[in-house]
Formats: C-alpha cells, sequence, structure tokens
C-alpha cells in the first residue's frame, strides 16, 4: 500500500531563446522529482487530465462554448507507515 502526492505543473515553460538548450522540460522534471525525492517521495508518473470549462451566464449568452483545458499532474509515492512494516 502507498501513499500518493499530485503536484500539478504548468503545461508550458518560458525560456529566453538565447538561452534554449531543448532540455527545460527535462531539467524542470527532475528538478521536481528531486525535490520530492529529499522528502521521501518516489517518482511515480506523469499524467494529462482533461478538464472542460463551461462558460458563464453572459459567455454563454454570447455564444462561448465550453474549453477543454489540459493539466499535467506528477504523481509520487511512498510506503504508507503502517504498511511499511508488515511483512
Amino acid at each position: 500500500m502507498y501513499d500518493y502526492r499530485m503536484i500539478q505543473i504548468p503545461p508550458n515553460i518560458s525560456v529566453q531563446r538565447k538561452a534554449a538548450q531543448g532540455t527545460e522540460a527535462a531539467s524542470y522534471l527532475q528538478d521536481l522529482v528531486n525535490q520530492q525525492s529529499a522528502q521521501g517521495w518516489e517518482f511515480y508518473r506523469v499524467d494529462s487530465i482533461g478538464v472542460k470549462m463551461q462558460p458563464g451566464c453572459l459567455g454563454a449568452l454570447f455564444g462561448q462554448r465550453e474549453q477543454l483545458v489540459l493539466y499535467y499532474v506528477v504523481a509520487f509515492r511512498h510506503p504508507r507507515l503502517d504498511t511499511a512494516n508488515q511483512g
């Protein structure tokens, strides 16, 4: 049995063109994983989750449609303390 921690990350990472190396996403994720690892969390996986955003009353009145917004969530886990010592 595990406990899980989910951390939502931004869908885009901004960098200056001159500073871009092509590894920004990997570096961002590596820093996050290392931070959580230092707190005892094991990296588990990355998921994308789509959320439909419904327009408000005025937006619907003016023909605004629902929007699908994509979020990214990084999952970490560690063994539950109450089951870690059971064998």
